[in-house]
């Protein structure tokens, strides 16, 4: 049995309109128990909950507190390539959106890496677009192996695949996996990812479980918020999360709660989910996961993100680019601009816009690293360049 039977089963309907019903009363026992479940967390996404939001909050922070301490682990994206063989709707990288496109070479990326390292980065997230011919398993091990002496905790981002395909990748040096499902719900997922490998549902959803048993260490989930209801959502990601931590107890887990940003394609939010809703949210995972991680991205803006740190919050990313070559300008000698997937010769006047890789989306936390590490060290908080080294399997 895998997650995909596990959420076909589970009673979202009835979870969402407990989630919108919720009395005040059910809110306070639900704030009173020490292990929540499913019925309870709807409670907390209610609006009966968002009227108690000051209590939920503080018992998010004292549990965050109990279980992390006061420390922040800061990474950085480092983008491999916007190629990309699937369309979807939301993002900037959409095989059919006419952008520039590059794939860096491994000297490339090396160079990028090292000028993370040198803002004082040793976790990396290596991105990419799903596209086989442009990045390969042989290229994602390679970039692994040349950047493995210099960055200790190297994870990636990319498209999904087997578990025997993981495999060389763990042991070329790299720790964790991020795979966000976008929407749990199916009906909208299938609406929203037109064509391409991404359109299987059930394969991206089982991805975790596969990185599990390839042996990644670190396991990273997450829902893009603004595709479908938020309560619903969220409870969902909870539930996907509960069961990772059952199944998939040798990695560690963490939850992201990305919004959707400006991109190319120009795509809107088909829901809300404002400043509010993201706090209460992000409360009440806390108290449904209390040993999960909680990332927070660079799509925030800087003033909020600093409020919401308290919260539950336990990885930032910080200095954010989301284009290949964005930390040096690597690539950009070798940019390629492509319409509906195909490459096209670009017009004589657009040498002008023609300097930089299209970006996934834009970030709204534009603050160099160092500032957010000083914020961080003035808020009270401990921020965690480093926290794992190969050497310690090695002892």
């Amino acid at each position: 049995m895998s997650f995909v039977s596990e959420l076909d089963q589970l009673p979202i309907d009835a979870l969402r309109n407990r989630a919108c019903d919720a009395s005040d009363r059910e809110v306070s026992i639900a704030l009173a128990r020490r292990n929540p479940g499913l019925t309870d967390l709807a409670a907390l996404l209610s609006p009966a909950a968002a009227g108690q939001l000051e209590r939920l909050a503080k018992r998010a922070h004292r549990l965050t507190q109990q279980r992390f301490g006061r420390v922040i682990r800061l990474f950085a994206p480092l983008y491999l390539s916007n190629e990309c063989i699937n369309n979807c709707q939301y993002c900037g990288f959409s095989r059919d959106n006419p952008i520039l496109r590059v794939t860096l070479s491994v000297d490339e990326v090396v160079c990028e890496a090292k000028a993370l390292a040198g803002q004082g980065f040793r976790n990396i997230l290596l991105v990419a677009g799903e596209h086989p011919k442009f990045i390969p398993g042989g290229y994602l091990t390679n970039c692994i192996e040349a950047l493995r002496e210099d960055v200790p905790s190297i994870s990636l981002e990319v498209g999904p695949m087997e578990t025997k395909e993981y495999q060389p990748l763990v042991q070329a040096g790299a720790e964790g996996l991020v795979v966000y499902q976008e929407t749990y719900d199916r009906e909208v997922y299938e609406n929203l990812h037109t064509s391409g490998p991404k359109r299987n549902f059930n394969w991206r959803l089982e991805t975790p479980e596969r990185a599990h048993t390839a042996g990644f260490r670190r396991l990273g989930i997450g829902a893009l918020f603004g595709l479908s209801d938020w309560r619903r959502e969220t409870l969902c990601l909870a539930a996907h999360a509960q069961y990772l931590l059952r199944h998939c107890w040798k990695s560690q887990l963490t939850v992201s709660l990305p919004r959707l940003r400006p991109c190319a394609g120009e795509f809107e939010p088909l829901t809300d989910f404002n400043d509010h809703a993201l706090v209460q949210a992000i409360c009440a995972l806390r108290l449904f996961l209390p040993d999960a991680g909680i990332v927070l991205s660079t799509r925030e803006p800087a003033n909020l993100r600093d409020r919401l740190i308290p919260l539950g919050i336990t990885t930032m990313s910080a200095g954010s680019h989301t284009e290949p070559g964005g930390y040096t300008g690597a690539g950009n000698d070798n940019l390629h601009y492509t319409e509906r997937g195909r490459i096209k010769q670009l017009a004589a006047n657009a040498s002008e816009w023609a300097a930089n890789a299209t970006s996934q989306f834009d970030i709204a936390d534009t603050r160099n690293p160092s500032a957010v590490a000083e914020t961080l060290t003035r808020l009270g908080y401990e921020p965690v360049w480093k926290d794992w080294d190969p050497a310690i399997l090695a002892n």
